[in-house]
């Protein structure tokens, strides 16, 4: 592990943390402390510290505002039910941070170091981990481009630092499904790019659909693959599965799509439950004529934020898939249940996912 050590600097002037838990949003509360590590060429990582929570000093020619090169991560800390607080598979945040950097041309930054710091933050901030059933502290690690210099290259220096935000429970009116637009004139991603990388870019080069998408009254976009506009691929900031004659069936992670750790988990434990699970492709028309015999019993969304997000509705050139009476799928309901179980210790941890921090 990276022999750093890091220096923790406590606030004077604590927030007041919220009284109301129902009332918790996602990203609208930052807590008190910060961590922070700086990268030098010629130096390596650098000045490891938790800090009170402020805004970053950034020089106008900062290459990450006019070059992108920015990577990031979300994970989550869970209360459990005797007070303690964990983590949910830090070490591949970790690693999927590293291969990002990577694609982006940024420093590695080694992953033990990243969970050692991920804990510590996590158990400086402890009183901003929400009890609630559904909640959780959200930290988002983040590595930008630093310094002062124009031109289309690597940076030279880096800022890597995690924030942590409390956040309320996504399904706060029950699993309502969601309504989703196949997409299929803008593209996202293609084999070769950036889409398996966790870059900002990807994500604004979604929101002009998404936008388009919102006012005819879908939650969210499918996208299809960039190369024959054919295959589904993924879903915003989630991944997709569907349940076909009761197998699941998911895109593989072929270059164009995130590697999610939730559809890591999830497909661990489908086949742990007696599910066969297929990674291929598959096409919008395989999907339509599976609804059309009958087949189609489930679609949802697999992410961080929502773990498991049942699809009520898709749409593809007008042509309507309706599933699940409204409802979400006993398959995905299994699923939840039980990857929430382990995420907030009610459930025995088999698999050795969890990282406890106190």
């Amino acid at each position: 592990m990276l022999d750093l050590d890091i220096k923790i600097i406590k606030t004077e002037n604590p927030k007041e943390k919220p009284t109301d838990e129902s009332t918790l949003g996602f990203g609208k509360i930052f807590s008190d402390h910060m961590f922070i590590v700086e990268y030098t060429e010629g130096i390596g990582w650098h000045d490891a510290r938790i800090q009170p929570y402020g805004p970053l000093a950034i020089d106008p020619a900062s290459p990450v505002l006019h070059y992108s090169q920015e990577i990031f991560e979300g994970l989550k800390v869970y209360r459990r039910a005797d007070g303690g607080i964990q983590m949910f598979r830090p070490i591949e945040n970790a690693r999927r941070m590293n291969r990002s950097a990577e694609r982006m041309v940024m420093p590695q930054l080694d992953e033990e170091f990243q969970v050692k710091a991920m804990k510590m933050l996590a158990e400086v901030e402890q009183d901003w981990v929400p009890t609630r059933e559904g909640t959780s502290l959200y930290l988002r690690p983040t590595m930008i481009a630093h310094g002062a210099e124009l031109g289309v290259h690597p940076a030279h220096k880096y800022l890597y630092y995690i924030i942590c935000s409390p956040a309320g429970s996504y399904y706060k009116n029950g699993m309502s499904p969601i309504k989703i637009h196949i997409e299929d004139s803008y593209v996202r991603a293609v084999k070769g790019g950036t889409g398996a990388a966790k870059t900002g870019g990807n994500y604004s080069a979604s929101l002009k659909a998404a936008y388009e998408a919102s006012k005819r009254g879908f939650d969210q976009v499918l996208w299809l693959d960039g190369k024959q506009n054919k295959y589904v691929e993924e879903v915003g900031a989630m991944n997709m599965m569907f349940i076909i004659d009761h197998k699941l069936y998911t895109a593989p992670t072929g270059g164009s799509i995130l590697p999610g750790i939730t559809r890591k988990s999830v497909l661990r434990l489908a086949e742990d439950m007696g599910i066969e699970v297929f990674e291929r492709p598959v096409s919008v028309m395989e999907l339509y004529e599976a609804y059309s015999k009958g087949t189609l019993q489930e679609a949802f969304g697999t992410g961080t934020a929502a773990v498991i997000s049942p699809v009520g509705l898709m749409e593809y050139r007008g042509d309507i898939i309706k599933l699940s009476d409204g409802e979400i799928g006993p398959i995905a309901m299994a699923i939840y249940n039980k990857l929430t179980g382990i995420q907030r210790g009610n459930e025995p941890d088999l698999y050795n996912w969890i990282e406890r921090v106190k």
